[in-house]
């Protein structure tokens, strides 16, 4: 009997290490660096009038203090990381401000010294001149355009973009019902355990630059300072270590630090490093969330929608440093699981003098969720329906797959999904959540979606079996904490034959291997991991050949199990892989007799020369996987919920998940993804809330202001599963990282204002906003 390690409940790999403080971050990188501290613009919107770094220049202990005059680069635009033709007024900031400034918290000067202490002393003393400018600072306000963000960016519209399916103004007059909606979503930001790092150093005698970077792409990151510096790609080395969770922020390309630390360790020929406090973090590092959704919806007497338009605005922030992927997202997942026969949605993505944008797990997609499963009730609500009945009657149906939606995507393709059974998924929810517990002011809240995941353009891996017969992978993604390092062990091992224990992956670490994207948009278990299963595949050949040669075979009988190389029918006849290993390589080598067991003299002699034409020494391969499209996975959030009418706390009584991310490698992990997922949910629908005054400050950056959810105030999350494998890789898998936060604002809703009996239009909620709209709707 063969092992298959793919669906097992292997616990991850990575716990013990991390819980036992042996993690190593980027904070924890010394090598006697010096360290650096950013100084940053305290308005919203101002000139700089003058800048003065000369008494920081003189203080004790510093070693060179940076504004844009002293940089090579520091008239050049940081890099649009996506462009987009409808992008017509893409902005980015340079990596130090020296006209103007559009965030609080927008860099201006950098400051290295011996240690941070002398750094952050020093920082105080750089004297800036700033003229306060008018503040824009809501997408409302962006889009009346009554004062500019951008001077030369006419009504404050970096883009915008229109797609129709069908005749949507027919439809939308000859429909018997039409309801309009104005909802609302407001900002949000991760907030992981450990902000941004970056460390430096650069090797003059090797022109040799390491980067630690607490990045989510460092095969990008690679790319960029290695054109930067003007350095071959081989002469850089980026390196991501522990991190202590990413959620979208830490893929931009580039923030100023980025360039800063390595170019100062190049400058000062000493490593440098800098660390972001958390203020640093909540100001300065890329938010997400904020749009304003203006619908129409025409339906039938059943409750079936005939036509949906979505006009809305998204909050881009001071630049457009991602592109318009945000926008493109919610304008393609607002139909979600359902048909919309005639759909048009438009979009402007506005500046704002807020900090800029960019995907925050879930990436457009909550926003879109909460769009469509609000205008769901709303069409019970008008026709006096179950609210579950409503969307069985939407729900697109098992044998319409593939299900073009007819709007573009984020990887340029139009919309297709690829599997699904949407109906099972909500019967199945409902059947989970069961009675309704007994009580006053209680809701129940549904929400159904899709998630577009897998992206490409590619990943690559590279999978070596050693002369021991254990196994080595890498890949050039980055673990944020998503337990890489275990799934993948057992791609791996399935090809292989070995025990998943016996393979040890290594990733994001370009001297390990050199090519990739990065880790986002639930794409890594897609890309990297049938990277892996095609790496190990042709390694799992190669054994084959080898043993094929050794054992006077034909290959085709062979099958690798149990560390072995075995005849079909014939276990005890074939040789370790350790064994093919050692064959693989025509300079034979191996402690504990894996020489004398692979020696040339031991079987028949090959003719020819020991390494034919086209072949490879060693018992490794490369391979690379890049989807034709992305797979989009489901699923089905419900929950109970009990609101206190006089505080207006708010109880989670109970919260069933169904989901569908295609074949599960490993359900433990992604438990743990989804039940992650879920509590970041219900942070953002009731607890977090950036609060930024007129004047564009955010007052509650910090957490003794900023309410996240405590353990105690997320439910146990009942899980159950239902595979539809994707078509479009041969793993079958679709991806689900940001799965478990989608639907939790549009559930949370649909449940309060059931329990309360007032209509919710906007996330997040908090007890004096339900006080609010009390108050409002009596």
């Amino acid at each position: 009997m063969i092992t298959r390690w793919f669906g097992a409940r292997v616990p991850r790999v990575e716990d013990d290490r991390l819980l036992r403080g042996s993690g190593r971050f980027t904070d924890d990188i010394d090598g006697g660096a010096l360290e650096g501290c950013l100084v940053r613009s305290p308005h919203a919107h101002a000139r700089i009038r003058s800048i003065d770094v000369s008494a920081a220049r003189r203080a004790a202990g510093v070693t060179a203090v940076y504004t844009a005059a002293d940089l090579p680069f520091g008239d050049t635009d940081l890099p649009i990381l996506i462009p987009h033709p409808n992008l017509t007024h893409g902005r980015t900031q340079r990596c130090l401000a020296s006209d103007v400034v559009r965030y609080a918290g927008e860099a201006v000067a950098f400051v290295v010294a011996e240690d941070r202490y002398l750094a952050e002393d020093a920082a105080d003393l750089v004297e800036v001149d700033y003229e306060p400018l008018p503040v824009v600072i809501t997408p409302e306000a962006a889009a009346r355009a009554e004062r500019l963000v951008h001077d030369d960016v006419p009504g404050n519209v970096a883009a915008e973009m229109i797609q129709e399916v069908g005749e949507v103004e027919g439809a939308l007059a000859a429909a018997p019902h039409r309801r309009r909606l104005r909802l609302r979503f407001e900002r949000g930001a991760a907030s992981p355990m450990e902000a941004r790092a970056v460390w430096a150093r650069w090797s003059a005698s090797e022109r040799r630059l390491t980067v630690y970077d607490s990045t989510q792409s460092p095969t990008s990151i690679r790319g960029g300072l290695a054109v930067l510096f003007g350095l071959p790609e081989s002469s850089v080395e980026v390196i991501a270590p522990d991190v202590g969770g990413g959620f979208g922020p830490k893929i931009m390309l580039f923030y100023p630090d980025e360039l800063l630390v390595p170019w100062a360790a190049m400058q000062l020929g000493r490593p440098v490093k800098w660390t972001e406090d958390r203020r640093e973090h909540f100001t300065a590092v890329n938010h997400e969330r904020g749009q304003v959704h203006e619908v129409e919806v025409g339906f039938d007497g059943d409750g079936r929608v005939l036509a949906l338009s979505d006009d809305f605005i998204h909050d881009a922030g001071a630049y457009t440093p991602y592109g318009i992927i945000l926008p493109i997202i919610t304008a393609a997942q607002v139909p979600g699981p359902y048909r919309v026969p005639n759909y048009r949605v438009r979009f402007r993505d506005v500046y704002t003098n807020a900090t800029p944008t960019s995907p925050y797990r879930g990436a457009g997609r909550p926003h879109a969720c909460f769009v469509m499963e609000r205008t769901l009730d709303a069409i019970a609500t008008a026709l006096g329906l179950d609210r579950v009945e409503v969307r069985r009657r939407n729900l697109i149906q098992p044998d319409d797959f593939p299900y073009e939606l007819g709007v573009a995507w984020q990887d340029g393709n139009e919309v297709i999904y690829d599997s699904g059974n949407y109906p099972a998924l909500l019967e199945r929810a409902v059947q989970m959540l069961g009675p309704r517990p007994a009580g006053d002011h209680v809701g129940m809240g549904l929400g159904v979606y899709v998630e577009g995941t897998g992206v490409g353009p590619y990943e690559g891996a590279h999978v070596q079996v050693l002369v021991s017969g254990k196994v080595v992978a890498a890949t050039g993604v980055p673990s944020q904490g998503q337990a890489h390092a275990t799934v993948w062990a057992q791609v791996v091992a399935d090809q292989l034959g070995v025990d998943v224990a016996d393979v040890q992956v290594t990733s994001g670490d370009t001297r390990r291997f050199q090519w990739g994207v990065g880790t986002f948009a639930s794409r890594s278990a897609v890309t990297a991991g049938n990277a892996m299963a095609v790496a190990a595949g042709m390694v799992a050949e190669k054994a084959r050949q080898i043993a094929a040669e050794h054992l006077e075979v034909d290959p085709a009988d062979l099958e690798l199990a149990g560390g072995r190389v075995r005849v079909k029918g014939s276990p005890d006849r074939g040789i370790s892989l350790a064994a093919a290993a050692v064959l693989a390589n025509p300079v034979r080598y191996a402690f504990g007799g894996g020489t004398d067991k692979a020696t040339q003299f031991a079987g028949k002699a090959r003719p020819g020369p020991p390494l034919r034409e086209g072949e490879q020494p060693g018992l490794e391969a490369t391979g690379f996987f890049s989807p034709s499209g992305s797979t989009w996975a489901s699923g089905c959030h419900a929950a109970y919920v009990r609101v206190d009418p006089q505080t207006y706390r708010l109880q989670i009584l109970k919260y069933v998940v169904v989901h569908d991310c295609g074949r599960v490698i490993n359900p433990l992990v992604l438990e743990g993804q989804i039940e992650g997922g879920v509590a970041q949910g219900i942070g953002g629908a009731f607890y977090e809330r950036l609060a930024y005054d007129q004047e564009g400050q955010l007052r509650n950056a910090s957490f003794m202001e900023f309410l996240m959810p405590y353990a105690t105030e997320v439910p146990e999350i009942e899980i159950d599963h239902i595979e539809t494998p994707s078509p479009l890789n041969p793993l079958g898998v679709k991806g689900a990282g940001e799965a478990g936060v989608i639907p939790v604002g549009a559930v949370i809703a649909s449940a309060v204002e059931e329990a309360l009996g007032v209509p919710i239009t906007e996330m997040p909620l908090s007890p004096l906003k339900l006080y609010e709209l009390s108050r409002s709707a009596t």
